[in-house]
């Protein structure tokens, strides 16, 4: 049997990480089984499914790199095989029409709750001869006699009694197919053979089994997926920061980053963390998945972006870190190699948002110093041993970091003072801040020209200070 697995999701918002964690799990179980994986947008609801969240799924899929092996496959675009389905259920008498008013219905369920009954349709237009002329939905006729059992991948085998199930609408009035009907129809005609969802869905699987059996089909293996929770054990939410994943994007998460953070939330291989997509694919099994739900761990997750921000080769890291330096109005292309800047700072930033923010002054002059850093590295004893590297600098001919750091070297041991007494002044001095990579480096990628005339700002800093003391 060929393993086809599905993610389908509804275009009624943007791909949240939830949504994210299912589509990788399908994927990864349809790689590691050289199987297809499809993409399927479930947009019957057409009031409220929009293109901007088509879009938004189909731009945080490509993102992540989960590439789809058929699709995306449109439900819009099959409502005549939704229809000629529930007509062949209409003759076959697996199905009937219903013409009970909203006021019968939400008073049978009130009824039902002040008894403490579980609501379900009572099946009164089972028999009734309903006009197909005069406004009615139609309801899929389903066996009240023993049970489904759901061999479950994830949680096991779950029984269900018949009696508990209803006769759920699979048409709506207006002539709109309903969910539970369309998903069992794409699930037989995709030939879909696993389907790994949310547990949100568990409850539909007993009706959608009913109906798939009722058109001839064998069901596919289910497997149902625990929710996400927050840090605070509630259901993943906004409050809780991003659940957007191309929010994770703009926040400067890798891909890779949010991909592993997403496998280990929920599955587990032993206690290893790190996993490259490789690893995942050939070490996933949905035996993995834990029954129990999963906590969001945000500093987790910037604990992975840091690893994968390290280890991401300097001219791809150089390419993902120009957008948020251009967003932030830093012109790149006159200044330092963005891809050496990036290799200085990657052992210094868990995000590319905050690697753009701390990296900007080597492509800018500082406006003002850092209040703090000036005050205590920038004072009157700093005057001499900024005036003497200034000099040395301006006539150093072999502009490299290890020259630099032998000119830095030799003023400390002329002036007879620390390497930090040197040190810490020029850095405040070219980075406007007290913090930045190694301090030859750093004045080796801002430059001859910048780096003296920033220096002369910061003396010029000083003498002020000293002329109003």
């Amino acid at each position: 049997m060929t393993v086809r697995t599905r993610f389908a999701p509804s275009p009624t918002g943007y791909l949240h990480v939830g949504g994210a964690r299912t589509a990788l799990f399908s994927w990864l179980y349809a790689r590691k089984h050289a199987g297809r994986f499809v993409l399927r947008i479930e947009d019957t609801d057409l009031e409220r499914s929009t293109q901007a969240s088509v879009d938004a799924i189909l731009e945080g899929m490509a993102w992540l790199g989960l590439d789809a092996d058929e699709g995306p496959i449109f439900q819009a675009d099959r409502f005549d095989r939704y229809k000629e389905v529930i007509g062949q259920l209409l003759e076959k008498g697996l199905a009937y029409r219903c013409n009970c008013p909203r006021e019968r219905l939400d008073s049978l369920r009130d009824e039902q709750m002040r008894n403490k009954q579980k609501p379900r349709y009572d099946g009164r237009c089972r028999n009734a001869d309903v006009s197909a002329d005069e406004p009615h939905v139609i309801r899929f006729r389903t066996s009240n006699a023993g049970e489904t059992v759901i061999d479950d991948l994830v949680r096991g085998r779950v029984v269900v009694p018949n009696a508990e199930l209803d006769d759920l609408i699979i048409q709506r009035t207006d002539g709109s197919p309903t969910y539970n009907l369309t998903v069992v129809v794409d699930d037989m005609d995709m030939r879909i053979s696993h389907v790994i969802r949310g547990d949100d869905h568990l409850n539909n699987t007993p009706r959608q089994m009913h109906i798939i059996r009722a058109l001839g089909g064998e069901p596919p293996r289910y497997a149902h997926v625990p929710m996400i929770l927050g840090d605070d054990g509630a259901r993943l939410s906004k409050r809780h920061g991003a659940v957007s994943v191309m929010q994770y994007k703009r926040d400067g998460y890798l891909p890779e980053a949010l991909l592993n953070y997403l496998v280990r939330l929920g599955w587990s291989y032993g206690d290893q963390e790190i996993f490259s997509i490789k690893e995942m694919i050939e070490l996933f099994e949905i035996s993995g998945i834990n029954r129990a739900p999963s906590a969001f761990n945000t500093e987790k997750l910037r604990w992975l972006n840091q690893h994968y921000i390290k280890a991401t080769p300097k001219d791809r890291l150089a390419e993902l870190l120009r957008p948020f330096l251009d967003e932030r109005g830093v012109d790149t292309v006159s200044g330092p190699d963005l891809a050496e800047v990036a290799e200085v700072m990657k052992e210094r930033a868990s995000t590319l948002v905050e690697m753009a923010e701390d990296c900007a002054y080597f492509y800018r002059d500082w406006d003002a110093l850092d209040a703090k850093a000036a005050k205590k590295h920038l004072r009157p004893a700093a005057l001499e041993p900024l005036r003497r590297i200034r000099e040395a600098l301006a006539s150093l001919s072999d502009w490299r970091p290890e020259t630099i750091h032998e000119v830095i070297e030799a003023t400390a041991e002329t002036l007879g003072v620390g390497m930090g007494k040197i040190g810490m002044p020029l850095r405040v001095a070219v980075t406007g801040g007290g913090a930045s990579p190694a301090i030859d480096q750093t004045v080796w990628l801002i430059g001859r020209d910048a780096s003296l005339r920033r220096i002369e700002k910061a003396l010029k800093f000083i003498e002020e200070r000293v002329a109003n003391a």
